[in-house]
């Protein structure tokens, strides 16, 4: 324990404290840690026994909420080959209510921790008079490979008539680490027909040596309010908005420097921001610049660690006026310093196909927010 500690290898919070702060920081002060120490050094003798609770982790959406209103599975547990490939699952997850309800939260929960990478969900609202889509799809595997015309209509989305429903994006996302964020009473949620299906787009599996499986599922919680203020969300970089220069392109043995950058329109409330690097990531730093020339602060991290990709949601709403330059910088380490290196020699990594497998790159920067309103910066989301 005071090997860990000491050392800032445990808790994990790659977020540099000095930089900024966000809802939930997992950190020891140095006094917090000389405790461990001093305890250790004195023999580690265990104090007053008969105050000790046993006690399971309850997720902050059980706290709040309690116990999911319902759960939906996948179809069938996923067989993951031992072949030291990612995988990659599209898939539509059709589900019936008694009447047109409004939702809360949409947790995902995986089953297999060591091998879920990531997760990205939709809900799919449908008319209520066409209800096909509610027959069982079989599930794309390798999505990656897949444009989203081909691989909706081989997940049958669209109405018979070529037309698509309604799509609410974003409603449920998991990284390593990643708890679901729960947002004050007034922001965020929906507004379900009773036909409806969550889209998994994507479910990702790190390649693994050996045989497994998973069968992870979402929990569901209703709400007897209507839903608040709508959340959007833009994503720099890899997939997004701004282009990321130079090219995302690593030769071995190289330690490289990235950066990218948009320029807001519209006044906006920052909520959470979710930085994404793959294996060989090493530094990244995002703040903005108003056009004042103020500099905000949003997010440093010295040491990457691909293994803890948090959601960071702020402790009060960040305000960003219009006209506002939000950059991200990031560094690349493709050598064999860098212990995560997946590749012994090095080899040239690319991020420029947008592929999502482990061994490729990316540099991103997801924001989630919503449109100002006056006062959102008094706000607080703890």
């Amino acid at each position: 324990i005071t090997y860990v500690t000491s050392t800032g290898y445990m808790p994990p919070w790659p977020a540099d404290p000095n930089y900024s702060h966000f809802i939930g920081e997992k950190i020891l002060t140095e006094n917090e840690k000389m405790i461990l120490q001093k305890w250790y050094d004195q023999g580690s003798i265990p104090g007053d026994t008969s105050k000790i609770q046993e006690s399971d982790f309850v997720p902050m959406s059980k706290k709040k909420y309690g116990n999911p209103d319902l759960v939906i599975k996948l179809n069938n547990p996923f067989i993951i080959p031992g072949d030291n490939k990612d995988r990659f699952m599209l898939t539509k997850l059709p589900f019936e209510l008694d009447a047109d309800t409004n939702i809360r939260l949409i947790e995902f929960v995986p089953d297999n921790k060591q091998l879920v990478h990531h997760l990205n969900a939709h809900l799919i609202i449908y008319d209520k008079e066409k209800s096909d889509h509610l027959k069982y799809v079989k599930p794309i595997l390798n999505g990656d490979i897949h444009n989203d015309s081909t691989a909706f209509h081989q997940l049958n989305i669209p109405y018979s008539d070529g037309e698509f429903p309604k799509l609410l994006p974003s409603v449920s996302n998991y990284l390593p680490g990643v708890e679901p964020i729960v947002y004050p009473d007034g922001i965020g949620g929906y507004r379900v027909n009773k036909q409806s299906a969550i889209l998994v787009k994507d479910l990702h599996f790190g390649p693994s040596p050996i045989e497994d499986s998973d069968h992870s599922h979402f929990n569901i919680y209703f709400d007897k309010n209507p839903p608040g203020r709508q959340i959007g969300e833009f994503i720099l970089g890899t997939q997004g908005i701004s282009p990321v220069i130079p090219p995302l392109v690593i030769a071995p043995n190289e330690v490289k420097n990235f950066e990218t950058e948009t320029i807001i329109l519209e006044d906006i409330s920052v909520l959470t921001i979710n930085p994404h690097m793959h294996l060989i990531g090493k530094k990244y730093k995002a703040y903005a610049v108003e056009p004042n020339g103020d500099t905000i602060p949003l997010i440093k991290i010295d040491d990457w660690n691909f293994r803890w990709q948090y959601f960071y949601t702020f402790k009060k709403i960040l305000h960003l006026p219009a006209g506002s330059l939000i950059k991200v910088e990031a560094t690349f380490d493709n050598t064999l310093n860098n212990m995560d290196n997946p590749f012994n020699p090095p080899q040239f990594i690319t991020g420029e196909n947008g592929s999502m497998k482990t061994t490729d790159e990316m540099l991103q920067l997801i924001v989630s927010y919503l449109p100002y309103q006056e006062g959102d910066e008094n706000l607080k989301l703890d």
